[in-house]
């Protein structure tokens, strides 16, 4: 397979989750082996951060990348978007130091790629193929991750809500896959952590318009929920996004029960700084018998307990 980039540039504006002022983004082609580059517009001049997981300077309420000098808040979206629909090389132009966090969801970045339309370039796709299975725990919460021909995953959430509860959702992640069953999937927040967020000054972005918010029994959104199970949706959509700060595509299959922005980027970093031992640089191959693969995922030979 040919590594992709985008046809033609597009741009999008919107309000920032944290500031609540207008943001703006620039989606351009790249050549072969750029990866995801950002450059953002400061008073200085452009500044560039092409994302891995160490700068992850940040992870509450959203995932933060950063170079040492500058950042941008709120990209998981964005990345979920660029890798869920197999782009592999893309320029991102940042106006404002966040992207528009637009209804919450990925859905707006799908239409916006899709205007793009996707180019195939000249060069293989390369992809960090997960080698060896590892579980990685912290606090009763965990990721699995096991070798497998494709990227996979095998999400369980479990919130003491009536609205909640526990979901999974079990999913081969496909271009088709995740614009017609996750990028719609919204953010979500209870209402008392959303008045104590905008009480200290925090989350000014945040409303009903881009997220789904509940109180201690109902969802307060007028037009409720686009799935039944939207809450575990939306939790793929932002693994999905947290695994994208890697320098290439991740390849494997992952069985994550009840994570956030904070494990997903501590269990990368323990990938990311153990390679050796657990992830392989290789040329995508075609798909082997997945289903095959999945019945018979190697057994875990260690537990890493990492404090997040």
């Amino acid at each position: 397979m040919l590594q992709t980039t985008i046809q033609k540039t597009v741009s999008c504006k919107g309000v920032g989750l944290h500031s609540g002022k207008q943001v703006e983004i620039v989606l351009r082609p790249a050549a072969e082996d750029t990866g995801i580059l950002f450059s953002l517009h400061t008073g200085a001049g452009n500044s560039f951060i092409t994302p891995n997981p160490d700068l992850v300077v940040a992870t509450g309420l959203a995932t933060t990348i950063g170079n040492g000098k500058d950042s941008v808040s709120t990209v998981e979206h964005l990345l979920a978007t660029v890798r869920g629909m197999g782009i592999d090389n893309i320029h991102v132009e940042v106006r404002g130091n966040e992207l528009p966090i637009m209804d919450g969801s990925a859905g707006p970045f799908v239409y916006l790629l899709r205007q793009a339309e996707v180019r195939k370039l000249s060069k293989p796709r390369k992809v960090l193929a997960v080698t060896k299975s590892l579980n990685f725990e912290q606090d009763g919460k965990f990721i699995r991750a096991y070798p497998y021909d494709g990227f996979s995953i095998d999400y369980t959430i479990e919130f003491d809500h009536p609205q909640i509860g526990r979901q999974s959702l079990s999913l081969e992640i496909t271009p088709d896959v995740f614009a017609d069953h996750l990028a719609k999937a919204r953010t979500f927040g209870f209402l008392k952590e959303v008045e104590y967020l905008h009480a200290n000054g925090l989350a000014l972005g945040g409303s009903l318009d881009n997220a789904v918010v509940l109180d201690d029994y109902s969802i307060l959104n007028e037009d409720g929920l686009r799935f039944a199970d939207e809450f575990v949706r939306h939790k793929i959509l932002d693994f999905i996004g947290d695994m994208a700060v890697m320098e290439i595509p991740l390849q494997g299959r992952f069985e994550i029960f009840a994570s956030g922005h904070a494990l997903n980027n501590s269990f990368l970093r323990y990938l990311y700084a153990n390679a050796e031992d657990y992830l392989e640089e290789r040329v995508l191959e075609p798909l082997y018998d997945n289903v095959a693969q999945k019945e018979h995922a190697p057994a875990f030979p260690e537990v890493v307990s990492v404090p997040v």
